[in-house]
């Protein structure tokens, strides 16, 4: 990737620091003629230039903060030296819509990747086969694992053995709250897009009874009807818990004969959609395994797929890149109209938008969320941004696509799933422990020694990107990992057993 001549990286010639590859004690030369001033930890920064207080420092050739002090040549730049500037974080960005827009190179259809997916019978394509219950709230949480239990542990699925199993998706929400607004819709469209990801074959959904969101109002608004794939109950209809249970029990056994019609067939790989994550990010995540998922999604897209950006307040301070690449004016000022949403929001409820980073990620050497956010957005590759979504509203554009989501990985990749995500791709740099049923997680570590210490956790080592493998070979090492856990390759998460308890709506409204 770079041609290294220092024990540190410097990212874009216009930069005024460097990235520790390792961990530099002092008097070590990072630069012509720049020496560290002291101990530098391997991801953090270290200033290769002068910058006097209120400068600018810049990494990736973009700013990524301003000096709080005068910063001397070899001086670690870290949060006691650099600061968001601005008091209320906010910085001049030209958004320039659509500006950097480029035409996609199409991979003839006659040469397409493809894969072994289920074909579901309204066209959907799945890369699991599961069947899921779904709760509509808190109460009815337990019934609900409960039945997936019973029928995971009783053995009867070994005689089903495309399906992957019965999972619960239970939640802290569904009553004490309004019956409309933003929040109530929130948690409507992310019900009904669990119920309709075409990894889940079969939905059982159940609820209290006399809850806030009721099942009945839900099936009014989506036009949904009963079938022998999609049922529900309540637990005060059913005349209590152990009844509920065991008619639960009955009809998800009922659902597993149709369920195991499906079988793999050969599918083109731009049935998939693929969602983007990144948690335990580090000084590396936008050097090393952000840029290589970025090269995979193109290849994605290039193959007629598509790919989900999220985590809105893990792209602030980089959306400028963003709406340079929109495809229409319409397309990037919906992404600003959501960043100024968060922005209000944060407002609102006494918090910035620096929050972000975590206490783990500035450890690893990010320092404010605009650093963060210029490492994040590289999972999104270079192609045109074809859409902007709100959270758990349905993806029905190909190609590169975003999705308003907060930036905690959980309840941002169950806006992505309810979108219609069928496998996801998450880096890691501390080491995230994340599944995600009934959608496969592959986990991409963004350092060798991460992915040493955590293989039993990590699929793809992106460290040796460090080491002199190229990002281009690194997304291909991706994209085809990606067709093989599509066709059935079970990703670390999954053989820990991870996901059954990462299901988590977006909860914005008041809690009453």
């Amino acid at each position: 990737m770079h041609t290294q001549t220092f024990p540190a990286i410097v990212l874009n010639a216009t930069d005024n620091v460097a990235v520790a590859i390792d961990n530099l004690a002092s008097n070590i030369d990072v630069a012509s003629g720049v020496a560290t001033r002291q101990r530098v930890s391997k991801g953090h920064k270290v200033a290769i230039a002068p910058i006097a207080e209120g400068d600018a420092v810049r990494k990736f050739g973009q700013i990524i903060g301003f000096a709080t002090s005068a910063i001397a040549p070899g001086e670690w730049v870290h949060e006691h030296n650099c600061g968001m500037g601005a008091e209320d974080g906010a910085f001049a960005r030209d958004y320039d819509f659509g500006a950097a827009v480029q035409p996609v190179d199409f991979v003839p259809a006659a040469d397409r990747a493809t894969f072994e997916g289920f074909r579901r019978p309204n066209g959907k394509v799945g890369t699991r086969n599961y069947i899921g219950i779904l709760t509509s709230v808190n109460c009815s949480a337990t019934v609900a694992r409960y039945i997936a239990e019973a029928v995971n542990r009783s053995g009867i699925l070994d005689d089903y053995p495309s399906i992957d199993g019965v999972v619960s998706f239970v939640h802290g929400t569904g009553c004490g709250m309004s019956g409309k607004g933003e929040g109530f819709d929130i948690l409507a469209r992310t019900q009904w897009g669990y119920a309709a990801n075409p990894n889940l074959s079969a939905v059982l959904m159940v609820g209290l009874g006399c809850e806030v969101f009721q099942i009945g109002r839900m099936k009014q608004m989506y036009g949904i009807a009963e079938d022998d794939t999609f049922q529900t109950m309540t637990i005060q209809g059913e005349g209590g818990t152990r009844k509920a249970i065991e008619q639960g029990v009955e009809r998800v056994k009922a659902m597993l004969p149709i369920a195991a019609r499906a079988q793999r067939e050969t599918i083109p790989a731009s049935e998939l959609i693929l969602a983007l994550q990144c948690g335990g990010s580090d000084g590396y995540s936008g050097i090393t395994a952000n840029p290589a998922l970025g090269v995979a999604v193109d290849m994605l897209v290039r193959q007629g797929g598509t790919a989900i950006l999220s985590e809105t307040s893990e792209i602030y301070g980089a959306e400028h890149l963003l709406t340079r690449r929109a495809a229409g004016r319409g397309v990037g000022e919906k992404l600003i109209e959501r960043i100024r949403w968060w922005e209000d929001y944060c407002a609102r409820n006494g918090g910035e938008m620096n929050n972000n980073p975590s206490p783990g990620n500035k450890a690893g050497g990010l320092t404010t969320i605009l650093e963060k956010s210029l490492g994040a957005a590289a999972k999104a590759g270079t192609t045109p941004l074809n859409a902007v979504y709100e959270y758990a509203e349905p993806v029905r554009e190909r190609g590169f696509v975003f999705m308003d989501t907060p930036g905690f990985d959980p309840v941002s990749a169950t806006g992505q799933v309810a979108g219609g995500a069928n496998v996801l791709c998450f880096t890691t740099g501390r080491g995230s422990a994340f599944g995600c049923k009934p959608v496969p997680s592959i986990k991409l570590a963004t350092n060798s020694d991460l992915y040493a210490r955590m293989t039993d956790d990590m699929d793809i080592n992106c460290g040796d990107v460090l080491e002199g493998v190229t990002l281009e070979a690194k997304g291909a090492e991706i994209f085809a990992h990606i067709l093989d856990v599509a066709s059935g390759r079970k990703t670390k998460s999954e053989l820990l057993g991870y996901g059954d308890s990462e299901f988590a709506p977006w909860q914005v409204g008041a809690v009453m």
